[in-house]
């Protein structure tokens, strides 16, 4: 077998009889250093185990790195509390098993939102402040540094019928992003509980015994091959596959209309067809979270979103990966905004104007719409707002006003017209533990898995809200960890 890296898609095994000798030992091996793995790598050391982290990149960070930094707490946390929210872990878990979507997985919902305010305190622990201060405005992430807000779908129908609502989005204590600072934290745990970092290591195999143990990995330092023996395990921590178009392509193809991939060059699904490569089994793969976010301005709450023909086609208070999605898959990827003068304001996404009219008709015609639907539907609204209803979509009371300063514009909410941010939310399948799962439902020894490069808390983007990634990449990261960490040195 060659000693070369191969395309991500290629991956193989490598048996165990041909390697020629162990060039580094260690017991646990961490494959990627974001907060998934960088979770993993904490709970092992801490444990006991001899950890060696091996990170791609010439710097940690990963995905979470690029992210608003926010976490999905619960069950009454101090800051929760202190901002005068009542919160209890069987409404969590309620709203949880919604937000995770069709294919949620009860035990990871179940035992995290048992386990999150253990989280919380792990959190803190590792030097990461959240200001106790409520942010009342709807909005995709503070840039402020207040410490919580409503960060999903929470107080939007149907879910505020179906669970007690609740602020549980939680942003450290920093203005603007927060996923920066958050892996600055996670890195130097590591490295405090012992975890040896690697940076520049591409790793391109698996090692595996002739009864599927995973032993060790190939890994190319500096562009030299090296193989890594496992005592314990690998911990595969590499992120998602967006940017890898061929993945995207064979599972899940709609989100290639999107145009603005988030990840790292790291999410290339490598992790992923590494674990399959092995004997694990994937799932949840036709599913991303997309998002082209039209708030803020909050007020852009108050208006409405209508496809080609002139209708409405949801509430406009959900999360903005509820709309968005709805846009995509439910209508064609076309959709306007409509607002009026008094709401209008720039976009997160930078937004362009189709159109901006005096008159309803004017706007219609302008849109190229069928006659009198346009009209008919801003008509029909504006009579019910006034009223503080929405008979059809059930918007909240909150943004219900009529639409009556003019001029009236409609922004381009369309896929070819607006950034459309997307990553994925599929990978391996594995236990709560960390496990990875075969097709059969055995385990794959020696091999765990967690963050993106698995199905893990949140599995649907129409149901998502922020805070549930780095959330739950960094707690089931810590049970990979751990549960690697326990087992025998082989």
């Amino acid at each position: 077998m060659a000693l070369e890296v191969k395309d991500a898609n290629s991956a193989t095994v490598w048996p165990l009889s041909q390697v020629p000798a162990w060039d580094i030992e260690s017991d646990v091996v961490v494959v990627g250093l974001g907060v998934a793995g960088g979770a993993a790598a904490i709970e092992a050391a801490r444990a006991g185990s001899e950890v060696l982290i091996l990170e791609r990149a010439s710097g940690a960070g990963g995905a979470t790195a690029l992210s608003g930094g926010l976490f999905y707490f619960g069950g009454g946390t101090p800051v929760q509390k202190a901002c005068g929210f009542e919160d209890d872990k069987e409404e969590m878990f309620k709203y949880l098993m919604l937000a995770s979507g069709k294919n949620a997985d009860e035990a990871k919902v179940r035992l995290y939102c048992n386990e999150s305010l253990e989280h919380f305190d792990w959190v803190v622990g590792l030097g990461i402040e959240f200001k106790e201060c409520f942010h009342k405005e709807k909005t995709t992430l503070p840039e402020n540094d207040d410490g919580l807000c409503y960060s999903g779908n929470e107080l939007a129908y149907p879910f505020l019928t179906q669970a007690k609502p609740a602020p549980r989005g939680h942003k450290p204590k920093i203005e603007g992003d927060a996923g920066g600072l958050v892996m600055q934290k996670v890195v130097k745990a590591a490295q405090e509980a012992g975890a040896e970092i690697v940076y520049e290591a591409l790793v391109e195999t698996l090692v595996t015994d002739e009864q599927g143990r995973v032993a060790g990995l190939l890994v190319f330092v500096d562009r030299q091959p090296k193989f890594v023996r496992a005592r314990q395990g690998v911990v595969l921590a590499t992120g998602g596959f967006i940017m890898n178009k061929e993945m995207v392509r064979k599972h899940a193809p709609e989100l290639l209309a999107c145009n603005y991939p988030i990840g790292t060059d790291g999410d290339d699904g490598r992790g992923i067809c590494m674990g399959e490569a092995a004997g694990g089994s994937i799932m949840n793969m036709s599913q991303g979270l997309l998002s082209t976010p039209f708030y803020p301005p909050a007020a852009h709450l108050k208006g409405i979103l209508v496809n080609e023909q002139g209708q409405r086609f949801i509430n406009e208070d959900v999360y903005h990966g509820r709309s968005s999605d709805a846009i995509l898959r439910n209508q064609n990827g076309r959709a306007y905004l409509i607002v009026d003068d008094d709401l209008y304001g720039q976009t997160q996404a930078l937004h362009r104007i189709a159109a901006v009219e005096e008159t309803f008709e004017d706007l219609e015609k302008a849109l190229e719409m069928p006659e009198g639907s346009l009209s008919h539907t801003l008509e029909f609204f504006n009579k019910h707002a006034e009223k503080g209803e929405d008979p059809l979509f059930h918007k909240h009371k909150d943004y219900l006003r009529p639409l009556a300063s003019p001029p009236y514009a409609a922004l381009n909410c369309s896929t070819d017209k607006a950034i459309f941010a997307v990553f994925t939310l599929g990978g391996l399948d594995t236990l709560p533990t960390g496990e990875v799962l075969r097709g059969d439902g055995s385990v794959v020894p020696g091999l765990f898995a967690a963050g993106r490069t698995t199905a893990g808390l949140p599995r649907e983007g129409r149901t998502y809200s922020s805070g549930m990634s780095v959330a739950g990449a960094s707690f089931f990261g810590r049970y990979a960890g751990r549960t690697a960490a326990s087992q025998a040195r082989s």
